[in-house]
């Protein structure tokens, strides 16, 4: 079993955000940045948070992600703005995505915001649930690199094409985030960096076969042209209803690339991707007397294992009353394994894998060597109690 230890997160926090800051993102930026990966590990979204890193320090490298850029609208009509990310991070062009979309939202009833030109976002669900905790209803999509084989195919065409939607807050929010493939290919990649197979139908190699090796198919989707593929939500073939997750990947390929006039992701061959973003106002359609509540204040929804324990210590009084209703559990298609994740969250510390960590060559001085990888995260080296 993979080595596990325990980070702080205010010390993850400065090492992510020294590490942007060496990269050449500005202050403010960077700890924007290393939030965004923080918030994915606390909630157990290990193939979006920390494990991350090596991805975008090799886009950077390589020119793909400019630190310096900055979105700039390109249209805007009524309800509706197109954003270039001019090679920008993508959280950084969803960020201005979002807060846009929601001014556009108070003005307008809804507001429709299509990034293009843009990189990796993180996890789609942290931009509708800032609309959702201001009070609207958020739905998200990005395309990306094609990497999921249509139904009855080997051919990589569509991108995981993640779909989020958020409404309400507190305790009673939706938060929904899922990909449209079987899995993210972050999850893949987990498997291949701790050695552990695969046990369902998640990829197809080049003749269409379902393949369990992660190694073998990180290897197949590395290659150029790819010979290996994701399965779309519902798993190859349609006895599993392949040919849904198949269809709501076009959809997201309709509303992100195809919308903001870029490119789709079976076009993209490595270039910059796009997202989009709707935010809509439940006032604008409701009476008076219920749109208050969209006026009362807004609260963060806690982590997943502190509503798991709240909702565990609870003691029903009577049955169906709102108070001691079982707390909600997010709606996401990225399972805790904690062997395989690269992060939990136990109180002020995130249960973080060694393999998957990655900040051994990032964190270290000007020939980007660290000693030693506690060194690199300012942790103290233990096991879980």
């Amino acid at each position: 079993m993979p080595r596990i230890f325990q980070v702080s997160v205010p010390s993850l926090r400065v090492t992510l955000s020294s590490i942007f800051r060496k990269q050449g993102f500005n202050s403010t930026d960077a700890l924007y940045l290393a939030g965004t990966l923080i918030d994915a590990d606390q909630r157990g979204i290990s193939s979006h948070g920390t494990q991350r890193m090596a991805m975008y320090d090799a886009k950077i490298r390589h020119r793909i992600i400019d630190p310096h850029a900055r979105p700039g609208i390109v249209r805007s009509k009524g309800a509706t703005l197109l954003i270039d990310a001019h090679a920008a991070m993508g959280q950084l062009a969803m960020r201005e995505a979002t807060n846009l979309a929601i001014g556009l939202a108070q003005s307008h009833g809804l507001g429709l915001v299509t990034v293009r030109n843009s990189n990796h976002f993180g996890t789609a669900g942290q931009y509708a649930r800032k609309a959702a905790d201001s009070g609207f209803i958020g739905i998200v999509s990005t395309n990306s690199n094609p990497i999921v084989a249509p139904t009855h195919t080997a051919v990589p065409a569509l991108g995981s094409n993640p779909i989020a939607v958020a409404a309400g807050y507190g305790d009673d929010q939706l938060d929904y985030d899922a990909a449209t493939s079987t899995v993210s290919l972050g999850k893949i990649e987990i498997h291949e960096k701790t050695g552990t197979p695969i046990d369902a139908d998640w990829a197809v190699d080049a003749r269409g076969s379902v393949s369990h090796d992660p190694a073998a198919i990180m290897d197949g989707i590395r290659s150029k042209p790819r010979r290996a593929a994701l399965t779309p939500l519902g798993g190859p073939g349609e006895n599993g209803g392949g040919y849904k997750g198949y269809g709501l990947g076009l959809a997201v390929e309709l509303l992100t690339g195809l919308l903001g006039d870029a490119p789709a992701s079976i076009d993209l061959k490595g270039t910059r991707i796009s997202h989009g973003i709707l935010v809509i106002s439940p006032r604008s359609l409701r009476r008076q007397r219920c749109a208050r509540r969209a006026r009362l204040p807004t609260r963060q929804t806690p982590a997943l294992p502190a509503l798991q324990r709240r909702a565990s210590r609870a003691v029903p009084r009577r049955q169906g009353t709102r108070r001691n209703r079982p707390a909600p559990r997010q709606c996401t298609d990225r399972r805790r394994d904690l062997p395989a994740g690269a992060g939990y969250r136990v109180g002020g510390w995130i249960l973080m894998n060694r393999r998957l960590c990655g900040l051994r060559g990032l964190a270290g001085g000007e020939d980007g060597e660290a000693s030693d990888e506690n060194a690199a995260v300012g942790i103290a080296d233990r096991q879980p109690a």
